[in-house]
């Protein structure tokens, strides 16, 4: 038993100390402004723009259910219009930042540490230090910055489909007119409704970028340890934005 335990305290010690050695040559890195400047744009197209298809149409069915699901809830007493309301609340706080940065960790996490993996394992980022070229400069550094820049972006423009969703929704499929809708969105908003899921968005690309990045340049033992990367790195990404949900909720809310 306390050897196993042992073990697990070890393994668990190495990956603290990874971790901090990843994110101090990251950050050296950052420095070399001439190498990734060029770099990022490269990667907010992929990271960003690739990424609208999923992110929009994830958001036009929310927005379907979510004005469905409310017009079920309030029937009765409450006044219909406040389908407007749980919309735009819904979409912009949570639904939006967190459903979207779910898939998200699905493609840009994979995606990011499956290349950075297979570059590591068939030594290309070796061949890189070769040609004093800085891996983190050059690979990590980009794909970071991309993913923060471009989440909240992506988030947002997820958001407005949700809550135009919602709406095409309710005045036809529920009898709700464009005003009443209207009403019910003003009713309780409050402009900390559209910054609080930026903040989480940016957050939540900033983590999935480094556990990508992470998983990816530490991967090893041919296919099976890329594949075993990637696996982590989605698995670990979506654990990371879960838990930073609730982490913003108690601090910004």
């Amino acid at each position: 038993m306390y050897p196993a335990l042992a073990d697990k305290v070890a393994a668990w010690l190495n990956a603290v100390g990874q971790a901090g050695r990843f994110l101090s040559d990251a950050g050296r890195a950052l420095r070399d402004v001439g190498v990734w400047a060029g770099l990022t744009v490269v990667q907010m197209r992929r990271i960003g723009v690739e990424s609208l298809p999923i992110a929009l149409f994830i958001a036009v069915f929310t927005g379907i259910v979510l004005a469905l699901l409310s017009s079920y809830t309030l029937t009765g007493a409450v006044p219909l219009y406040f389908v407007g309301t749980l919309v735009g609340k819904a979409v912009m706080i949570e639904l939006a930042p967190v459903l979207t940065g779910l898939a998200l960790a699905g493609r840009v996490g994979a995606n990011i540490a499956a290349e950075l993996g297979t570059m590591k394992v068939t030594e290309q980022v070796d061949a890189l230090e070769t040609l004093a070229y800085d891996p983190f400069s050059f690979l990590v550094v980009p794909r970071v910055l991309a993913a923060t820049l471009m989440f909240p972006v992506v988030i947002a423009l997820a958001a407005a489909t949700g809550i135009t969703s919602g709406w095409l929704t309710a005045i036809n499929l529920l009898d709700l007119s464009t005003v009443e809708f209207a009403r019910g969105l003003r009713l309780f908003y409050e402009f900390k409704d559209i910054w609080f899921g930026l903040v989480k968005s940016l957050s939540f690309g900033l983590a999935i970028a480094l556990i990508g990045c992470l998983k990816g340049l530490n991967s090893s033992g041919g296919a099976e340890g890329v594949g075993r990367a990637t696996t982590q790195a989605v698995v670990l990404g979506a654990q990371t934005i879960l838990v930073l949900d609730a982490f913003w909720a108690v601090v910004l809310l």
